[in-house]
């Protein structure tokens, strides 16, 4: 491996060590879940960006908690700024599962999340458990929203505090087959409100 050397020069032309050091990643918006049936992020509405200034957008979530016990967090997509949300997917999911007694563990494709050509909610955390000290946290990444060309993939990986006691990793990937370009994205629990929790939203520049 080669040792980068910078001589006198080189460091003086340096003017902006912050601009210099700044990564590809830009926090684009963040929003706290309090009692919340839904958090949507809407292009061009509070500050939100989901168009052709980024290819890659990625949503990080951060200890959301349900309301109800074994209660189902899920996304839909939009293609209208958030009047509808009901694009056309087709995904694939699977998990891994292992119990705080150590008697139960599994990895297995689970085929009632998954969804083909619906425009239903999909499903990214499964059976996510209510007690005080229970959440999940994770991301979802959505690639090329604003293309007029191709499908709009996405996938994600949450870790979750499983409502029967257990860690539960679950793995989601799949697109929304639309051409047009997708402005807005919501996520909701199914059953009840988001008690607690966050969601981060970031624009990821091109490499």
């Amino acid at each position: 491996m080669a040792l980068v050397k910078y001589n006198n020069n080189s460091i003086s032309a340096i003017t902006d060590i912050a601009s210099s050091m700044k990564g590809a990643m830009t926090l684009i918006k963040e929003q706290t879940a309090s009692s919340s049936s839904t958090i949507s992020f809407v292009n061009g509405t509070s500050d939100v960006v989901i168009s052709s200034t980024y290819p890659i957008y990625l949503f990080k979530f951060i200890g959301l908690h349900p309301a109800n016990n074994g209660d189902y967090f899920q996304f839909n997509l939009s293609t209208d700024t958030g009047s509808n949300y009901n694009v056309t997917k087709t995904t694939t999911m699977f998990y891994t599962y292992h119990n705080e007694g150590d008697s139960t563990t599994a990895l297995a494709y689970d085929t009632g999340t998954d969804l083909a050509q619906s425009t239903a909610f999909q499903q990214i955390a499964l059976s996510v458990g209510n007690d005080n000290d229970q959440a999940f946290s994770g991301e979802l990444w959505l690639f090329n929203p604003s293309s007029t060309t191709f499908v709009k993939h996405f996938m994600s990986k949450v870790s979750c505090s499983h409502s029967d006691d257990a860690n539960n990793v679950q793995f989601m990937s799949g697109y929304g087959n639309t051409t047009s370009a997708v402005d807005a994205v919501q996520f909701k629990y199914q059953g009840a409100n988001m008690d607690a929790g966050t969601i981060k939203l970031y624009g990821i520049k091109d490499s």
